[in-house]
């Protein structure tokens, strides 16, 4: 963004981080959670994280992998704060008030006013097959979002999987390419020599 356009270094951009709170509850079998008055009642539920993206000049850290614990730092502390169970609770009061298409819409107009989202998901730890075909990865993507960028990930039998969605105009995909694997391969060899 800097490279691009210098008034980009005052802008203030966001992040909203997808988090699925159904991990917070306790483990209940399915039988469990498909009884009406049930603790963990089925279906995922989740919250939204706000998460401003840090404004880093290039001497402000010595060490790639002192970005990456930053990172860590602040996503620790927001998914630790009270916002999480606040915006699921927001989000829970406005689907039993308003309706699903209502809880949608704050969801779409709340990732309207961000730069990016970001979402992640656990995947099978072993390998599944669908109609006796083995799956050999497993990639997902939202769609239909309004931000400008969209980085979803997912792992599946011990393999990291990124995908990146951009809107068409936007950004400038070769850029954002180059950028993304200077940076992989910058923190992949700070973690080598670590």
């Amino acid at each position: 963004m800097q490279e691009i356009n210098e008034e980009s270094t005052n802008s203030n951009c966001i992040a909203i981080v997808l988090l699925n709170t159904t991990m917070l509850m306790d483990y209940a079998s399915v039988n469990e959670m498909m009884k009406p008055d049930s603790k963990t009642p089925w279906g995922n539920r989740f919250a939204f994280l706000h998460i401003p993206i840090p404004k880093i000049r290039n001497d402000q850290f010595s060490n790639p992998l002192d970005i990456v614990r930053y990172a860590q730092k602040v996503m620790g502390r927001k998914r630790k704060s009270l916002s999480v169970y606040l915006n699921g609770r927001l989000l829970e009061m406005v689907k039993k008030l308003k309706g699903y298409e209502a809880a949608a819409k704050v969801m779409y107009n709340t990732m309207t006013n961000a730069t990016m989202v970001i979402s992640n998901m656990i995947g099978l730890v072993e390998q599944m097959a669908l109609a006796n075909h083995p799956v050999k990865g497993l990639y997902y993507s939202l769609a239909g979002t309004p931000e400008d960028l969209e980085i979803s990930i997912v792992s599946y039998m011990g393999k990291l999987s990124v995908t990146f969605g951009a809107k068409e105009g936007r950004i400038d995909l070769q850029k954002f390419k180059s950028c993304i694997e200077q940076a992989f391969d910058t923190i992949f060899k700070a973690a080598q020599n670590f």
